[in-house]
C-alpha cells in the first residue's frame, strides 16, 4: 500500500515536472518567434547633402570708433561767461561753443592797438624825415623797430583772446556738459565730448597667420548686441604694419557708413571678415550632426544589400533603407547649415529628425524634413 503511493505521488511530481517544462519551452518559442519576425522600420526625417557656394569667413571682434571724436577743451584757465551749446546738439565746424571771461585781455589789447597806432604815426613821420636826413638812420630803425613790436603784441593779445573761447573744430554731435557758466575752468579741463558719427571705424586683430588672407577693401560684416539679427557692411581701410609682440595679432580697422547715426563709439562689435573666392563646398543641416567628445557624427541613409551585394528587397519589392552611421568632418556653422570637410558626399541623405532613435544599420522609412525648404535648391545661398 505504501509501495503504491510513493509511485502515485512520483507520477504527480514527474507531471508536474513535464507540465512546467512543456510551458517554459512554449514561451521560449514564442520568444524566438517574436525575435525572428522583421522588426517594422522607424520612421525618420531626412534631408539631402547638397553642394553650393560658400563663403569662407574669419571671425573675430573689435571695438567701434568715430571717425573724428575729441575731449573738448581749452588751453588757456579762465571763468566762463557764456555757453554756446546745449547737451546733444549736432554742430557745425567753426561754430562757437564757449566764451571765457576776457575782460583783461580785451583791455590789453585796446592799449596796445592805441601804441601800435601811434608808432605807426611815428613811422610814418619818420619815413620822411630821414628822406631829407632831418633825422639819423639809426632813430629810423628804432622808429620801424617798434612799429614792429606793437604790432606783434597786437597780434599776441588777439591770439590770447582767441584762445579764451572755444570754437567746433569739425561737424558732429556734442555730448553731455561738464561745466557751466561762472565755472573756474582751469587749463585742460574737459568741457564735452565731439563726435563725428557720420561714418565710423571698427577696430580688430586679427592673428598672424591670417595676415595673407585680408587685403585693402575686403569687406567685413559687423554686428552689435544693441541690433540682433542686424548686420552693417564694413571695408578694411587700413592694415597696420607691424606685429603685436605680445599677442602675435595684426590691428586692422574697417571703415562703415553710419548715416542714421544708430550706431555709437565704444560699442563691442562681433565681425565676420569675408574672405575671398567662395569654393563650392558640401552641406548639410545642422540637425543632423550629433557632437561628442569622440567625434562628430551622423547617419546616412542607404539600401541594404545581400551576400551577393545586390540591394535588398521588402515585401512590397522596396529596397530596403538602413541607418549608416557615419563619422565626419566640421567646419563652419551658418543659417542652419554645418560645412562637411570630410565624410559625406553631395547627393547622400542624410537624417535630420529622429535619429536619437537609431543604431548603426536599423531599417528605417524615410519622409522629408518639414522644417527644411521642399527643394534643395531653395535652401539659402550661404556667401
Amino acid at each position: 500500500m505504501l509501495r503504491r503511493r510513493l509511485l502515485v505521488m512520483l507520477a504527480v511530481v514527474l507531471l508536474i515536472v513535464l507540465s512546467l517544462a512543456g510551458y517554459k519551452a512554449l514561451s521560449i518559442y514564442r520568444q524566438i518567434q517574436l525575435f525572428s519576425v522583421p522588426k517594422p522600420p522607424i520612421s525618420v526625417a531626412v534631408a539631402t547633402a547638397h553642394e553650393q557656394p560658400w563663403q569662407a569667413r574669419l571671425p573675430t571682434v573689435g571695438t567701434l570708433k568715430a571717425l573724428q571724436g575729441v575731449n573738448l577743451s581749452l588751453e588757456v584757465a579762465g571763468t566762463v561767461k557764456a555757453l554756446q551749446f546745449e547737451s546733444g546738439q549736432k554742430v557745425k565746424a567753426g561754430q562757437p561753443l564757449l566764451q571765457l571771461d576776457s575782460a583783461v585781455e580785451s583791455a590789453l589789447l585796446g592799449t596796445a592797438q592805441a601804441d601800435l597806432g601811434l608808432s605807426q604815426l611815428d613811422f610814418g613821420r619818420g619815413s620822411q624825415l630821414v628822406g631829407s636826413q632831418a633825422i639819423s638812420r639809426g632813430e629810423f630803425d628804432r622808429l620801424s623797430a617798434v612799429l614792429q613790436k606793437n604790432k606783434a603784441t597786437v597780434n599776441q593779445l588777439k591770439a590770447a583772446l582767441e584762445k579764451k573761447r572755444l570754437l567746433a573744430p569739425f561737424d558732429g554731435t556734442i555730448g553731455i556738459r561738464q561745466v557751466d557758466v561762472g565755472d573756474y575752468l582751469a587749463s585742460g579741463t574737459v568741457i564735452a565730448t565731439l563726435q563725428d558719427l557720420s561714418s565710423l571705424y571698427v577696430d580688430f586683430f586679427v592673428p598672424e597667420q591670417a595676415v595673407p588672407k585680408i587685403a585693402l577693401g575686403q569687406p567685413v560684416s559687423v554686428a552689435v548686441s544693441a541690433y540682433p539679427g542686424e548686420t552693417f557692411d564694413a571695408r578694411i581701410s587700413a592694415i597696420n604694419p607691424k606685429v603685436e609682440d605680445s599677442t602675435r595679432n595684426v590691428q586692422v580697422r574697417a571703415t562703415l557708413a553710419n548715416p542714421d547715426g544708430k550706431l555709437l563709439p565704444g560699442m563691442f562689435a562681433n565681425l565676420q571678415v569675408l574672405l575671398p573666392d567662395p569654393q563650392p563646398r558640401v552641406v548639410v543641416p545642422e540637425s543632423a550632426i550629433t557632437y561628442t567628445l569622440y567625434g562628430n557624427s551622423l547617419y546616412v541613409v542607404s539600401e541594404k544589400k545581400t551576400a551577393d551585394g545586390q540591394p535588398e528587397k521588402d515585401s512590397q519589392g522596396q529596397p530596403v533603407l538602413i541607418a549608416e552611421r557615419r563619422f565626419v568632418e566640421t567646419g563652419e556653422r551658418r543659417n542652419g547649415l554645418v560645412l562637411i570637410n570630410k565624410g559625406v558626399s553631395s547627393g547622400e541623405q542624410v537624417v535630420s529628425g529622429g535619429q536619437i532613435k537609431l543604431d548603426h544599420g536599423a531599417r528605417v522609412a524615410t519622409t522629408p524634413d518639414k522644417r527644411l525648404p521642399t527643394e534643395q535648391g531653395s535652401q539659402p545661398r550661404v556667401d
